[in-house]
């Protein structure tokens, strides 16, 4: 079983701005509670190729979690693709658009997939992701135009 969240939210900082901020994975813990640490390799700029590597905690259990950047296109869209062998897995992107008054549009999404038993728990896993996407959304934005 697999499924999909989205959140959509408007940021108060020019498109260039809010790509560069979102394409450094390393700014996650700064909107994503879940997220205790997050490295990129290799170093410099983030590209298609590009792993992020991060700890998280989801449900009170800590896991590792890596994600490769799958497209990379200034200042229009990333994805990404996990790698881990986690019970559940995402696979997502952001979907970056200009708006007047140098204003930013950004979709975030992901699918969630379950493997073996993570099938009988990507249910409840999409469950808590929606409901907490417009938060989610909020934070990104919080953290943007604070950054």
């Amino acid at each position: 079983m697999s499924g999909q969240f989205e959140a959509t939210v408007e940021i108060d900082r020019p498109v260039g701005e809010v790509f560069a901020y979102l394409a450094d994975g390393r700014n996650d813990p700064k909107f994503s509670p879940r997220v205790q640490e997050i490295s990129r390799t290799p170093d410099g700029q983030t590209g298609v190729g590009t792993v992020f590597r991060s700890t998280v905690k989801d449900a009170g259990m800590k896991t590792g979690r890596e994600f490769r950047i799958t497209a990379f296109e200034p200042p229009r869209l990333i994805r990404w693709t996990e790698q881990s062998s986690n019970l559940v897995t995402a696979e997502g992107g952001y979907d970056f658009e200009a708006l007047p008054g140098d204003r930013t549009r950004v979709r975030i999404f992901n699918t969630l997939e379950g493997h073996g038993f993570g099938k009988l728990l990507v249910g409840f896993a999409l469950s808590a992701a929606r409901k907490d996407a417009p938060d989610f959304g909020r934070r990104i934005k919080a953290a943007v135009e604070a950054s």
